[in-house]
């Protein structure tokens, strides 16, 4: 296949969609762990009954079973809203239907929130707000019984068999026990390359504000596991399916040529989901046949299996950069931990307001002297801040000064929109005064004798 066929095709599925004239929506994923408060392993037979009732009570529609017929995924036929469970029956989502209003979206994750929480009390579970499930070591981190997950396991624990210059971490479950807090804003078309760019230096600054996966029982010293996990497993033999962008996008071409440097690694064959290698995508369809596996049931093994590749596959390409370009016409920002529960809209509200004053955030960063033009790229101001170690050549009463003015940005857009948005901002203020983020939180509550359990009912509240 003609490689430009392929840019046509990549083109066609992420570009067109951005000049759609449309008003600005918004859609919110929040992923949450569900805990077992006994200090046991979760018991899937909880959650199963928890997700009937839900159904039952919301009139939600069942869109996914497993194979074992266990419902994974339903949707509100009302409003679009979705129950899901992400890789694992240890991790709960909550997705919403695009709105343009926080406040809408908000009224109904406490509505849905209350619910589960009196459920899965009565079974000693509950929900809670962290980015790294606390009894990840203890819980069965098993993939959900689907064709998707089977496949997404088998893909990350593959991790042994290359011989590359990088290193793999040694968590390739890792996706049954991580959370995270996503949002997609529509984008227009003109703007792709000043968003991308400026999203891109903001990831530093995230870091610093929203940091909150510890992984409790290992010594890595990172606030914000979320990073390595992703980067130091199969998703990051390619490092631009991962992660940040380390270069300056000047045109909509430069983006889609980006896009074209990223790699497939799965495609679907009838009923059958095929892990392969990591190829480049225009490679991909240039091959005649590719070479990879598929689960047999029958067998209960993984066979090997050739494939001509179809530009429908195409929709098989998942990356997961920090900023990623969606079908939808929408920028998917996705590098947050899940936020403790009452906190969980600061995300949503921090990237709307910046999305709507993206120009003025642009010109305060490219003006920066605090972190930026200190010989660090955005990217290596990332690692360092994950870690919760501030260079000495930071003045950190600046810094928090730096955080404050971008906070403000957002919190006059949101303002200006006239919808009493900006109260979901207030935590952030908190976090600047004091100098923390909720994996500070953690850490600092651990080191003065709080109990786990009551650290999880704090991240909890709502």
């Amino acid at each position: 296949m003609e490689r430009k066929v392929v840019l046509d095709a990549i083109y066609k599925k992420y570009i067109e969609p951005t000049k759609a004239q449309r008003p600005r929506c918004i859609g919110v994923e929040f992923e949450m762990p569900i805990v077992n408060k006994s200090g046991e392993a979760v018991d899937f037979d909880v959650v199963h009954d928890l997700t009937k009732k839900f159904i039952q009570e919301f009139d939600f529609d069942v869109i996914g079973l497993d194979d074992d017929k266990n419902i994974y995924a339903a949707q509100s036929k009302q409003n679009g809203d979705i129950l899901s469970y992400d890789c694992s029956y240890n991790n709960l989502e909550l997705s919403f239907g695009k709105e343009n209003n926080l406040n809408t979206i908000n009224s109904r994750f406490c509505t849905y929130y209350r619910f589960i929480e009196e459920v899965l009390a009565e079974s000693d579970h509950t929900l809670t707000g962290m980015g790294v499930n606390p009894r990840w070591n203890v819980n069965h981190n098993i993939p959900i019984e689907n064709g998707r997950y089977r496949m997404l396991f088998h893909h990350l624990h593959s991790y042994t068999k290359y011989k590359l210059p990088m290193y793999f971490h040694k968590y390739p479950q890792y996706g049954t026990f991580s959370s995270a807090s996503q949002v997609q804003i529509d984008v227009e078309f003109e703007k792709l390359p000043l968003v991308m760019n400026t999203f891109s230096k903001l990831e530093p600054i995230k870091a610093l504000l929203f940091s909150n996966s510890v992984l409790l029982g290992e010594d890595n010293g990172l606030l914000c596991c979320r990073d390595m996990f992703w980067e130091n497993s199969p998703h990051g033999i390619n490092p631009h399916n991962i992660g940040m962008y380390d270069c300056e996008f000047s045109s909509v071409d430069d983006i889609l040529n980006y896009i074209s440097t990223t790699s497939i690694y799965c495609a679907e064959r009838g009923d059958k989901y095929i892990n392969f290698e990591p190829v480049n995508i225009v490679d991909y369809f240039s091959r005649k046949t590719v070479e990879g596996e598929y689960f047999n049931h029958e067998k209960n093994d993984y066979e090997t299996i050739e494939i001509i590749p179809e530009l429908d596959d195409l929709r098989y390409l998942r990356t997961f950069k920090f900023e990623d370009l969606t079908y939808r016409g929408t920028i998917e920002f996705r590098s947050v931990c899940c936020q403790p529960v009452g906190d969980y809209l600061s995300v949503a509200a921090f990237h709307l307001g910046l999305m709507e004053r993206v120009e003025e955030l642009s010109q305060l960063l490219d003006s920066d002297t605090v972190l930026y033009h200190n010989g660090y790229t955005a990217s290596e101001l990332r690692k360092i801040f994950v870690k919760d170690d501030i260079p000495e050549f930071i003045d950190e009463d600046k810094l928090s000064q730096l955080l404050k003015k971008i906070v403000d940005i957002a919190k006059s857009a949101l303002e200006e929109r006239g919808l009493n948005e900006e109260r979901f901002l207030d935590s952030l203020y908190d976090r600047i005064d004091q100098r923390t983020n909720p994996a500070k939180t953690m850490i600092s509550l651990i080191a003065d004798g709080r109990s786990m359990n009551s650290i999880i009912e704090k991240y909890s509240e709502l």
